[in-house]
C-alpha cells in the first residue's frame, strides 16, 4: 500500500537491545510508532514524556512525522556524566584511550 510506511522502533539496555518493525500510516509520527510498536508496554519504565528520542542518532521530537524505512531510537538518561568520568580519570592520572596521557619516551 503507498499510504503505509515501514519503520523500526528501538530501545537498549545494558544486556540487551530490542528492534522492533512495524507499518504505519504515511504522516504518522514518531509518538505514533513508539507507541503502535508496543515497547512502553514490554518497557514501563520509559517515561516517553521525559524520554529523548532520536531517528537514525539525531534527536528529534515526538511531533515529528516519519519516513519510510527510519529507525526511531529512544535514548534511557545517562548514568554518569561523561565530562565527570573523564575529569576523574586525568586527576586519577589514568592515560585515556584517546588523545590524552604522557608521550612514551623515545627510543
Amino acid at each position: 500500500m503507498a499510504d503505509e510506511i515501514q519503520v523500526e522502533v528501538a530501545y537498549a539496555l545494558p544486556e540487551q537491545q530490542i528492534i522492533l518493525t512495524l507499518k504505519i500510516s504515511a504522516g504518522a509520527t514518531v509518538e505514533d510508532a513508539i507507541k503502535l510498536s508496543g515497547i512502553l508496554e514490554r518497557f514501563p519504565e520509559i517515561q516517553l514524556a521525559q524520554a529523548k528520542v532520536g531517528i537514525f542518532s539525531k534527536l528529534t521530537k515526538l511531533d515529528s512525522v516519519l519516513r519510510d524505512k527510519d529507525r526511531v531510537e529512544i535514548y534511557r538518561p545517562l548514568i554518569a556524566d561523561p565530562k565527570e568520568v573523564r575529569r576523574k580519570r586525568a586527576e586519577e592520572g589514568k592515560v585515556m584511550k584517546k588523545g590524552g596521557g604522557e608521550m612514551p619516551a623515545e627510543v
